[in-house]
């Protein structure tokens, strides 16, 4: 098992996972609304941090669950944690054995709160800590890049929230899913040529906004830890306050743009940056105004709902990390100073 086979295994591990796991999402759902939980107090590192973004977009917009994220430390070196008993407590850990991520879910159950671990490890700490257990199911993820636990939690995350608004519409959105990652992984081919051209690329700038906020922080963390790239990640909106004075010719910009309510926005500052500025545009994208911005555009599938999309565009952006990373002469396998598994407190 490599990085790339796992990449290439997600719509797999999507279709096991709805098909395994939906009911477990209901009774969740069952179990929230019958607590009258006010609010989502959400735990996470990294790439799961990252989902956690996506959870804080959906499940306020769909559900009408303000998501607030937790400060770790408060917890586990302070020792000064807020007061939690009226939210729902989310831990989100492909492994589940950071000590701080647990020590969260541990502090919300002795002021009763309700938890919830989304995790890859039924049996970690995590889920010992929790009240509730979503697996992800994705099976055992042996590169240190994570990649199908993370496209897994976003389904976990997309599974509760339509179970939580019982939209029968929203479900079989979900069950579109895996095919349109099968679908967009067609591009690889596309994606390994056009690497190339970024061998020598050592900074650049990621955007995103909306529920591809995410989106915007997980590509340019996948540039950071495989290809070794100084990649910032920005809304379209806070990149105007400050940092779009680092943009020149040439400059790198890269940018997850799909059809959506946030595009005309995305729009407007690409074809600035595009047009005013000289920046190389690499551009993720179901909009023709948009790939015809880019110097390099790589074409989503149509007609997917904004709401979901993040799951099928961050596909071929963890390819592009890949074959960048190959064209760099960098072992995509292990990334230095890096572990599978990395414990905090």
């Amino acid at each position: 098992m490599s990085l790339k086979s796992e990449i290439l295994e997600q719509p797999k591990v999507l279709a096991h996972l709805l098909e395994g796991q939906m009911d477990t999402a209901r009774e969740i759902a069952r179990a929230v609304k019958g607590r009258g939980v006010e609010y989502v107090f959400l735990v996470a590192r990294g790439t799961s941090d990252n989902a956690g973004v996506y959870g804080k977009y959906l499940w306020g917009a769909v559900n009408g669950l303000p998501v607030a994220l937790a400060a770790p430390s408060l917890f586990s070196i302070y020792g000064t944690p807020p007061v939690v008993k009226n939210a729902l407590v989310v831990g989100i850990s492909q492994s589940g054995q950071s000590p701080d991520i647990v020590s969260v879910l541990e502090q919300g159950r002795q002021q009763g709160a309700l938890s919830l671990a989304i995790t890859n490890a039924a049996d970690s700490p995590l889920a010992k800590a929790a009240d509730w257990v979503l697996d992800v199911s994705a099976g055992e993820e042996k590169a240190v890049a994570a990649t199908k636990t993370y496209t897994a939690q976003l389904m976990a995350i997309a599974m509760l929230s339509a179970a939580l608004s019982g939209d029968a519409a929203q479900a079989q959105v979900l069950s579109g899913e895996p095919a349109l990652v099968e679908e967009v992984l067609s591009l690889d081919g596309r994606i390994e040529e056009v690497a190339e051209r970024y061998r020598y690329m050592s900074q650049c700038v990621v955007l995103g906004r909306g529920y591809n906020y995410a989106t915007a922080f997980e590509w340019s963390l996948k540039l950071k830890e495989l290809a070794y790239v100084v990649a910032e990640p920005y809304s379209s909106a806070d990149f105007r306050h400050g940092p779009i004075a680092i943009v020149e010719r040439g400059f790198p910009v890269l940018a997850a743009a799909p059809r959506g309510a946030v595009l005309p926005d995305m729009l407007n500052l690409l074809s600035r940056l595009v047009n005013d500025r000289k920046a190389e545009l690499i551009a993720l994208s179901d909009d023709d105004e948009v790939l015809g911005l880019a110097r390099t555009a790589l074409r989503l599938p149509a007609g997917m709902a904004e709401w979901i999309s993040p799951l099928v565009t961050i596909v071929p952006a963890q390819l592009f990390c890949y074959h960048l990373t190959r064209a760099k002469g960098w072992d995509t396998e292990k990334p230095r100073g890096l572990h599978k598994v990395t414990e905090t407190r």
